[in-house]
């Protein structure tokens, strides 16, 4: 006995297993077999219902060559019964060409007829009424349970995750147990993620933007530093507010990356003139650019600055969203404003010092490549 003829019997018993197919002139009906609807009541049925122990003839198939429901009608039958025997032996003719065609006993088609021994189900199982799930949750093919939580008041979503994740180191989790966070903890993991990625994506395309421009690979550089003076002043805003360090946070800091370099871009831009059209030492360039374009910057970073104090104040609905945005922008356009007017010229001029020392090496090698010919002549 195995499991197969277990559920083979039970299938019989309260499924609705097809055994046979009646052809008539203009119709075709299923022989659908099953036990009496009376049995369907009560679990107590299951003790009346018996196993058969045959190795090769499961239930549901048909163990020899006798069909089944076959009707034996006398020689002294009248007209009627004798064309009803004529239509009967035609059902069975095409009943065993479609069981055949289905794959003959092997189909579950028609009723086992051969000798069984037969066990009752209650000998070897034990049933009864207990509670179980409306549903059962799955991951993909594993069987999965979802567990909730809330944040305490002042813990983060990111301080969450880390002591789930350390409970269950702690708690020697089996390994045929896995764990992984689902809504927004999963979201704000794959965002948090992906946003060191995004950060040098959007440097790496500023700095190709400017090298364009200035037609330069160093000036560029001294643009770009100007971009951890307002990273810095975000996040001491953050903390001075008691604000979490959040998606939208971060949203403030890449905004800032626009806003804080147009600080050096306007200074290293009139320089890079001064020194190309009037001949000025990089000193005196970078000096006059900074006294030159000075409100100009004033005036754009008070402009950005005054646009994102409402966030930063707001305190209506959905404040919570926007709060992080607006105190990230303020703050590192504070800080960035006053930092940059005096690290940005000595930048430069490290990087001016920088380009003309290249250029006097690459100078000093075209010199030597364009000497050793005149040389090789004059010997000869």
């Amino acid at each position: 006995m195995n499991l197969t003829q277990v559920d083979n019997t039970l299938y019989d018993a309260f499924g609705q297993r097809q055994v046979s197919t009646i052809f008539k002139d203009m119709n075709q009906y299923h022989v659908v077999m099953e036990v009496d609807p009376a049995f369907w009541q009560s679990p107590e049925v299951l003790r009346e219902v018996y196993v058969s122990t045959t190795g090769g003839a499961l239930s549901g198939t048909q163990a020899s060559a006798a069909a089944a429901g076959t009707v034996a009608i006398g020689a002294g039958a009248g007209a009627g019964a004798q064309a009803a025997a004529a239509s009967l032996q035609r059902n069975l003719a095409q009943n065993q060409l479609t069981n055949s065609a289905r794959g003959g006993a092997s189909s579950g088609a028609s009723i086992s007829t051969s000798r069984e021994n037969m066990v009752p189900l209650a000998a070897f199982s034990d049933f009864g009424p207990s509670t179980t799930p409306l549903s059962i949750a799955h991951q993909g093919p594993f069987v999965a349970s979802t567990i909730s939580f809330n944040l305490a008041e002042g813990t983060s979503l990111s301080q969450a995750t880390v002591a789930i994740e350390r409970t269950m180191r702690e708690i020697h989790v089996p390994a045929s147990i896995h764990g992984s966070f689902e809504g927004t903890a999963r979201v704000f993991r794959q965002a948090m993620g992906n946003v060191p990625l995004l950060i040098l994506s959007a440097i790496l395309a500023v700095y190709v933007v400017l090298g364009i421009l200035y037609e330069s690979l160093i000036h560029p550089v001294t643009i770009l530093s100007t971009l951890p003076s307002g990273g810095v002043g975000a996040v001491i805003a953050l903390l001075l507010f008691d604000t979490e360090f959040s998606l939208i946070a971060m949203i403030g800091v890449i905004l800032l990356i626009g806003i804080v370099k147009k600080n050096a871009i306007m200074m290293v831009d009139v320089a890079i003139e001064r020194q190309r059209s009037e001949g000025l030492d990089p000193r005196a360039a970078i000096h006059a650019a900074c006294l030159q374009r000075f409100r100009p910057i004033l005036m754009t970073s008070l402009a950005a600055l005054l646009g994102a104090l409402p966030l930063a104040l707001n305190h209506g609905n959905g404040a919570e969203i926007r709060q992080p945005l607006g105190i990230a922008v303020v703050g590192g356009l504070i800080v960035s404003q006053v930092l940059t007017l005096y690290t940005t010229p000595v930048v430069y001029l490290y990087m001016d010092r920088l380009r003309q020392r290249r250029e006097r090496r690459r100078q000093a090698r075209q010199a030597r490549r364009g000497g050793v010919p005149h040389i090789a002549q004059s010997t000869t």
